[in-house]
């Protein structure tokens, strides 16, 4: 597997709400190498979409340390950990998170340009070509599918190249056919730009196509397995 993309280590996550404090990690270790796919299975409430804010810098955990590509978070400031987001990470939800009022091409572009890339419009374009939506670019997300926006989401997080993407229940909103075209694009995606990918899905089938599926429960890290998909891939 070569280095690891992320490490945790013995973290944990407290938030206070009005009945007291509530433990939603609770030592949580989990390295996942650089390039592997890992599937993150779970029942609601046992804190996967929690770890995944942890990973990308969105929540800091209580106790525990956050290696991602080599960077300590702790150590980061919040502007530090925007950086580290901008340069390291791509998320994809459930939920599209498009901004309304822009062009598809707007919304895979307006990151880039954030980044300062001069070509920021151009490479937008390539991006919604290879998700196949090169005719829609100019479509607002209210002219598109469930699945074309979530195609737009796609082209976005993976549009600056990041070395870890992240995708949280991607196919939660979108029917079985739509959500099925997805997930082979995301995983194409992820191939061509050689990034990590951390998925989430209640889907078992969907899991199962990553080279490791990690399942939680209460908070922790209950069991890990390779799947038969890392052993036809020799991962």
């Amino acid at each position: 597997m070569g280095t690891a993309m992320v490490v945790l280590e013995d973290v944990h996550l407290s938030l206070e709400s009005a009945a007291g404090s509530v433990n939603i990690l609770r030592g949580v270790d989990l390295s996942i190498g650089a390039g592997e796919t890992l599937g993150l299975v779970g029942a609601s409430g046992s804190g996967k979409s929690t770890m995944m804010a942890v990973i990308a810098g969105l929540e800091r955990p209580s106790a525990g340390s956050v290696r991602v590509n080599g960077a300590d978070l702790g150590g980061l400031s919040e502007d530090g950990l925007a950086l580290f987001r901008r340069d390291t990470i791509g998320i994809v939800f459930q939920s599209f998170h498009l901004v309304p009022t822009m062009t598809a091409l707007e919304n895979v572009a307006i990151p880039l340009e954030f980044a300062g890339r001069r070509d920021a419009f151009a490479a937008a374009n390539t991006e919604l070509e290879r998700v196949g939506l090169g005719q829609r670019v100019g479509h607002y997300p209210s002219e598109l599918s469930g699945g074309e926006q979530q195609r737009v989401a796609l082209a976005r997080a993976v549009a600056a190249g990041p070395k870890l993407l992240l995708a949280d229940e991607p196919t939660g909103n979108l029917d079985s056919e739509s959500g099925g075209a997805v997930i082979d694009l995301m995983f194409s995606l992820r191939a061509q730009h050689g990034a990590t990918l951390l998925l989430i899905s209640h889907d078992a089938e969907i899991a199962a196509r990553c080279d490791r599926v990690v399942r939680m429960a209460d908070g922790r890290v209950i069991e890990a397995a390779e799947t038969p998909a890392a052993a036809a891939t020799g991962a």
